[in-house]
């Protein structure tokens, strides 16, 4: 039992011998730090059994907390509100327990329970940007938090090897390439892969854009009964349509199906059908341009820290997807149209009809991740499934974990969407690709150049040789990136500022960083003053100070924010906590002497205070992914 289920017994007992029940659940909250007091209590609930005003039943349930409860010391009542003072040295007592516990903040919240967290999911066609970076470092720390909390955690990736984006890449560079390679090019292989699908992009856009005009205008003609059929009912919307919203979306409809259409296009549909068929020579050019990728990938993955334990690939998939699409038309669960595409309608759940087959056969999306989750309960038999995935893709959960349930899998309850927002970027703050894609590559080193700046321009590199100044110049660059993607809620927009995140001062990876390379130079001052670690063995002071106190408080919660962060799958909560902290020891250091303490049992128990916080950011910033740095 922690301290807080301890005291919420004590209130509980006191309730009870006051009034003779206790009819609801004892709820804390930690007291406002304007006024005296750990935890607070609201006792306006309670006036139907007490039958008193707030204040007097405040006052009856303190004075029995005071009286029977060892852990209290004393009490103050603000109208209904009954702030609780708990006795100092509990929290001397707990530093003296906890101060070098190496496991302190692993908790047993999912213990014999396992989880898989699914994250990057990156297409081959393209390098890593920066929704990949956001993606990336969520799904690794948010795998950190699972672990931390006792559950056995499976890291994977689904990589999107396949479909007609890959062959956009693989056609222009077949056209266009020249037998251009990473090694005669001296770029990374996923940047030279993104650079075909561009020049595919900018060549279909060049041969379709005056068809597009002329179809807009009512002036195509296309081929095929089906394509015209399809391009005179938007024409006739189009012709109807009075809103710019709905306009704007028939014209959208209107290039998709010129698109299509065009030569360039039918090529690459055709070279999916032929890799779909197996042809030789089409397989050995998808297996060398991925080979590329994933080489490429591999370098942006272990500059962020990233790893994975399991990778599935969509190229295999998508087969188990069909095998499923079987069985959902055997079960009734899904239908065939007319064109032979297969579909489930979830109109009656308030969502809509969904393609789950193409009607030549070929897969969409939603046929490999209806796959892919039996495959991955079939091998790791896993409790939650958790897919990190941007929140454009909401629509697109919400229909694969209905389907899920309605084919009877029983780990569908498990399955959970972790839906990010988006990253902007002020705008000309860093180099980008077709003017609007950040590659990640390019945001991590102009990251570390910003911390190096900002590191020389503080004066902070005195004593370090060159090998250290690149790392910490790395350290710094990737735990400022790091931290301020991470301390924003998922599930919200945001804005990165790489200048910012840089801030020595700020709610920032360097300033937690800076924090912790702090206090192990107080702990190499204190290993060279004549102690020798002495201070290890030496007793802890019970006479605390307001602000020590405050300190041991702010650690003692730490395993109920990991276990926070877990059940919200929101690693804001550990960054948030890490700013506290840091926050609350550094005004511990200008408040109290530690060094200079002539008082050596206060000195040691001040030391072991700043080892045990060490400890803690260390910890929880390892489960942000970022690296502490012992000298700055």
């Amino acid at each position: 039992m922690n301290l807080e289920q301890a005291l919420i017994q004590h209130i509980s007992e006191a309730i009870t011998a006051l009034y003779g029940s206790n009819p609801q659940p004892v709820k804390l909250e930690r007291t406002n730090p304007d006024f005296d007091g750990d935890y607070t209590f609201v006792v306006f609930p309670l006036l139907r059994i007490s039958r008193s005003t707030p204040e007097a039943t405040a006052t009856a349930i303190g004075e029995q907390l005071k009286q029977h409860a060892p852990i209290v010391s004393d009490f103050n009542v603000v109208k209904g509100f009954l702030n609780i003072v708990l006795k100092t040295d509990i929290y001397a007592d707990f530093l003296k327990a906890q101060w070098d516990n190496a496991s302190f903040g692993q908790t047993t919240l999912g213990e014999d329970k396992k989880v898989m967290v699914e994250y990057s999911s990156p297409n081959t066609n393209k390098p890593l940007h920066l929704g990949h970076v956001r993606n990336n470092l969520l799904g690794m720390s948010v795998a950190n938090l699972y672990k931390a909390a006792g559950y056995q955690v499976v890291m994977a990736n689904l990589i999107n090897d396949r479909g007609i984006h890959i062959c956009k890449s693989m056609l222009a560079w077949q056209k266009f390439g020249n037998g251009e390679t990473p090694e005669s090019t001296g770029m990374k292989g996923d940047h030279l892969v993104g650079k075909y699908y561009v020049v595919f992009e900018n060549a279909l856009r060049e041969k379709t854009l005056p068809i597009i005009e002329e179809a807009i205008d009512g002036k195509w003609t296309p081929e095929g009964d089906i394509v015209k059929t399809k391009y005179q009912a938007i024409i006739a919307q189009l012709q109807q349509a009075s809103e710019d919203k709905q306009i704007a979306k028939l014209k959208d409809d209107l290039k998709e199906l010129v698109r299509n259409q065009s030569p360039l296009m039918r090529e690459t549909q055709q070279m999916l059908r032929d890799w779909e068929a197996g042809i030789p020579e089409v397989i050995d050019l998808w297996k060398t341009m991925n080979g590329w990728v994933y080489s490429g990938f591999e370098k942006t993955y272990a500059r962020l820290g990233v790893s994975f334990d399991q990778y599935y690939y969509e190229s295999d998939t998508y087969k188990l997807g069909k095998d499923v699409v079987d069985e959902g038309l055997q079960k009734g669960v899904f239908y065939r149209k007319d064109d032979g595409s297969v579909w489930i309608d979830l109109r009656g759940d308030g969502l809509d009809e969904k393609l789950v087959l193409r009607g030549d056969g070929t897969s969409v999306y939603i046929t490999q991740d209806i796959g892919t989750a039996d495959l991955k309960f079939q091998q790791h038999g896993v409790d939650q499934s958790i897919y990190v995935v941007g929140n454009e893709q909401d629509y697109h959960f919400k229909v694969l974990f209905l389907i899920m349930k309605k084919l009877g899998r029983p780990f569908a309850e498990g399955m959970h969407h972790l839906s990010y927002g988006m990253v902007d970027l002020p705008s000309g703050k860093m180099k980008s690709r077709e003017g609007t894609v950040v590659d990640a590559d390019d945001l991590v080193q102009e990251m570390v150049e910003e911390a190096k700046a900002k590191t020389q321009e503080l004066g902070k590199t005195d004593g370090l040789e060159e090998t250290e100044l690149l790392n910490l110049y790395e350290s710094l660059g990737l735990s400022a990136l790091k931290f301020f993607i991470l301390k924003v809620d998922p599930r919200k927009r945001m804005l990165f500022n790489p200048q910012e995140s840089i801030d020595f001062q700020g709610d920032t990876g360097p300033f937690v960083q800076y924090t912790y390379a702090r206090i192990q130079s107080i702990l190499r001052s204190a290993s060279s003053d004549g102690q020798d670690q002495s201070w290890k063995q030496g007793d802890v002071n019970t006479e605390l100070q307001p602000i020590e106190i405050e300190t041991i408080q702010t650690l003692y919660r730490y395993p109920e924010e990991v276990n926070k962060a877990c059940n919200d799958s929101s690693p804001a909560v550990i960054a948030q906590y890490c700013i506290d902290l840091a926050r609350t020891f550094n005004r511990f250091y200008n408040e109290c002497h530690i060094m200079r303490e002539s008082d050596p049992v206060i000195k040691n128990t001040r030391l072991k205070l700043a080892h045990f916080t060490a400890h803690t950011l260390k910890h929880g910033l390892n489960l942000l992914g970022i690296q502490v740095v012992g000298r700055m």
